[in-house]
């Protein structure tokens, strides 16, 4: 008896160590001592217009340029838009290395197949909670499939939370900038506050300077939270919805950044 007890304490602390090291390695991913690169965010879908040279519609997509790579979150709703979007910012679609698509709604996914059509030589990241024949629809048009579950790097300086749930499971991305982390959210189905803890909690840092993206029509309250978290910048678009977005504006002043389809942010500038 005293022996079948030692074996399972045994079990019991080795499942603990196990559970422990997995999530040590899951924040560990994140860490970098390395110079932090300049980088550049183009808004090139969305339901506000910066630019009026460029097509609005709902959705969201944003180009994040690298010094090594261009890499597009979300694809909106039509490619037909994202491309001629792309065009008049004389953004080549075959400069694209890397598709990382938040969640499985239309606005995000919708301008996916299109885009492969004229650049299939991309890596897709996707959550592996999507459905197959979005899976076979990536490989059939020749680009690699990545499925994410766990919070990962998808470039130097650049790492996707993992899947969080919604519903539907999300991923966003963060960027460990000059100015200090960047969180990019397509929908924030699991609330937007929860997003930016769980940044926080995986790069085990608390210096968000910029969270942008759709905030998925939050409560009011978030803005008292995103203040008591101390995110310096904020940039809602797309389903943050115009009250909320207006009381981001009138709370963060010059902080607040105006954007919509055609807006560039450059990190280091700002």
């Amino acid at each position: 008896m005293r022996l079948k007890t030692f074996v399972l304490i045994g079990i019991l602390m080795t499942a603990i160590l196990f559970s422990y090291q997995e999530k040590e390695e899951d924040a560990l991913i994140f860490a970098s001592t390395s110079e932090k690169p300049e980088v550049k965010l183009i808004s090139v879908y969305d339901n506000y217009q910066v630019d009026r040279r460029l097509k609005t519609a709902w959705g969201f997509a944003t180009l994040i340029e690298t010094p090594k790579e261009l890499i597009l979150f979300d694809t909106g709703g039509d490619s037909e838009i994202l491309l001629f979007n792309m065009k008049k910012m004389n953004i080549d679609p075959k400069s694209i290395n890397k598709i990382v698509i938040s969640h499985v709604h239309g606005d995000h996914v919708g301008g996916l197949e299109g885009f492969l059509e004229r650049n299939s030589n991309v890596t897709v990241f996707i959550p592996s909670s999507f459905p197959e024949s979005i899976k076979n629809m990536i490989t059939e048009k020749g680009a690699k499939l990545v499925e994410v579950s766990k919070p990962r790097n998808i470039s130097d300086f650049v790492y996707t939370t993992g899947e969080l749930y919604g519903p539907p499971k999300e991923q966003s991305l963060i960027i460990d900038s000059k100015k200090g982390l960047v969180i990019i959210t397509g929908c924030a189905h699991p609330g937007i506050v929860n997003i930016v803890k769980k940044v926080e909690q995986l790069m085990k840092r608390n210096k968000v300077y910029l969270v942008l993206g759709g905030f998925h029509h939050p409560p009011l309250s978030c803005i008292k939270e995103f203040r008591e978290l101390k995110v310096e910048r904020v940039a809602p678009s797309h389903c943050t919805g115009d009250l909320v977005r207006e009381t981001f504006r009138k709370e963060y002043k010059e902080d607040f950044i105006e954007y919509g389809v055609g807006k560039i942010i450059s990190i280091a500038s700002y």
